[in-house]
């Protein structure tokens, strides 16, 4: 099999100074530990969460690959507040294949998501976030992903290299079973240099700033039975969440 590519590590102290200069840094589990003040046993505790996702009935490619849910959340400073339960919407500008519908999933798990450990998870990287932008109040959406290769593949991105809309975009590996690919891929959004990498250990987390950098995860296909990825997708975004516009 071939060597996976090592992602480029960064210590949590360097992380804002990465953004700012490249749009873009890694963290090991250690790093996202220390960032947030989270214990091992904490994140873990969420692990079974994964396997008990439902189906994402929105894929308009027919495929079956996909699992997920979605919360809502305002995170200003220490506190965070999980918002009613909304749809997931993007303008068409940012994802051609599932932009301008409203996708509704199941809400994230109550024990998940109104766990200490989670508010703590969501002001830690808000406040790293703060210091590159200087933004105080973030909107941000939680998607648990599980991507699994029962048809044969299955696609992390299956629209394409692609940007969000929003400010940052957090991607937490939370495991990674029988599968090959899934390489990931961040490039500049207005130019030639990019960067690829395969998150291959638990926890290690990619940050993005979505206004400077384009991404997408290569297809995984199977290496043994059960094959699946599971990632915590997290987007960070200034003045509110996105919805659909009103007609004039």
């Amino acid at each position: 099999m071939t060597p996976l590519l090592a992602p480029p590590i960064t210590a949590p102290g360097d992380a804002a100074e990465l953004l700012r200069r490249q749009g873009q840094a890694v963290l090991d589990a250690a790093g996202l530990r220390d960032l947030t003040g989270l214990a091992a046993a904490e994140l873990e505790a969420w692990r079974p969460a994964w396997s008990r996702l439902p189906p994402d009935t929105h894929l308009r490619d027919g495929g079956r690959y996909r699992r997920r849910r979605h919360g809502s959340f305002i995170v200003e400073g220490d506190n965070v507040t999980r918002v009613p339960h909304r749809a997931h919407w993007q303008p068409v500008d940012y994802n051609a294949l599932h932009g301008g519908i409203e996708r509704w999933f199941e809400p994230i798990e109550p024990s998940m998501c109104d766990s200490p450990a989670w508010a703590r998870l969501l002001a830690g990287l808000g406040a790293l976030f703060t210091r590159v932008k200087g933004e105080t109040r973030w909107y941000v959406e939680a998607h648990p992903f599980r991507i699994d290769t029962t048809d044969g593949i299955g696609r992390p991105t299956p629209e394409g290299a692609h940007r969000d809309g929003v400010d940052f975009v957090v991607v937490v590996l939370v495991a990674r079973e029988n599968v090959k690919g899934g390489e990931s891929r961040v490039f500049e959004a207005t130019g030639p240099a990019g960067q690829r990498f395969t998150l291959s250990e638990p926890w290690t987390t990619v940050l993005l700033d979505d206004e400077r950098v384009i991404h997408e995860t290569t297809p995984i296909q199977p290496a043994g039975p059960g094959g699946h990825r599971d990632t915590l997708v997290l987007t960070y975004r200034r003045g509110g969440f996105q919805d659909p516009v009103s007609p004039a």
